[in-house]
């Protein structure tokens, strides 16, 4: 208990920090009214006043749930503006024509790495998929770590990476061989047994997907532990080819085209959006 006299301006503003760096975490006003020393009739106050802050940034919303064992939490989520925005200003980033590599390929490691960029295409993943209430997000090292940690910050569940190889020092696993999408040649990956109990529900999240197969891989890789896949997210996708060897998934951008001869690289931000 806090035995300060807070304004109701520190409340909000405590109130915001308190909730968006727990998501989904429930406070009880009596918490709340304990900490700030305040009523529980001034504290639902300052909660409309926070939901209108976070609304007015962009942010995601504070879910009230009745009852007893009731309270509040924060729901993570990115307004349509504030999306497009990010992602408009990541695609003039990555359509860059010094970033086309070998292969068709584009470097794009420098954003992923980017912790404020990183941070938010998080939110925007979790903001999308938290409905279906997953257990853990599950990557491929390396690269879609940095994304797949963001994205179960806001979700506020462990992230489980799988492995090009197996390290002794993760006890027993299980290993797989699947097919490249892109070049269609085995590759392998494996999971520590111990990571990830069976029957969970999971979310897959990558940083690029061109025919899928890593993922699909992945999802193969999910039904060896009983695990049910509730969604797939990656960054950017290739606009071919049109069949992937995945379905069901969200893409934030797809890469059109990557022209070497005129050194240009065409991208669209997805419209996958829901609100």
């Amino acid at each position: 208990m806090s035995s300060n006299k807070w304004k109701r301006s520190e409340r909000v503003g405590a109130l915001i920090e308190m909730l968006t760096t727990s998501p989904r975490k429930l406070y009880s006003l009596g918490e709340f009214a304990g900490f700030f020393n305040a009523a529980r009739s001034t504290i639902s106050e300052d909660l409309s006043l926070t939901r209108q802050v976070l609304k007015n940034l962009g942010r995601g919303h504070i879910e009230t749930i009745a009852g007893p064992a009731g309270g509040v939490r924060y729901i993570p989520g990115v307004a349509e503006w504030r999306r497009l925005e990010l992602l408009n200003e990541l695609r003039q980033r990555l359509t860059d024509p010094e970033r086309i590599l070998p292969g068709n390929y584009i470097y794009m490691t420098d954003c992923i790495y980017d912790p404020k960029t990183c941070n938010l295409l998080g939110e925007i993943f979790a903001s999308y998929y938290y409905k279906t209430a997953p257990d853990a997000v599950v990557t491929v090292e390396t690269k879609g770590i940095p994304l797949a940690m963001a994205t179960a910050y806001y979700l506020n569940v462990p992230v489980i990476a799988a492995r090009r190889d197996h390290l002794i020092t993760e006890g027993t696993s299980v290993s797989i061989n699947y097919v490249s999408g892109s070049s269609r040649s085995i590759q392998t990956m494996s999971l520590a047994r111990r990571s990830l109990s069976s029957g969970k529900k999971v979310l897959i999240i990558d940083d690029f997907m061109r025919g899928g197969g890593t993922i699909k891989g992945l999802m193969e890789l999910m039904v060896e532990f009983e695990a049910t896949v509730v969604g797939v997210g990656v960054l950017l996708s290739t606009a071919s080819p049109a069949q992937k060897l995945v379905n069901d998934y969200i893409s934030m951008l797809i890469l059109d085209d990557v022209d070497t001869i005129n050194n240009k690289i065409s991208m669209h931000v997805s419209h996958f959006y829901k609100k």
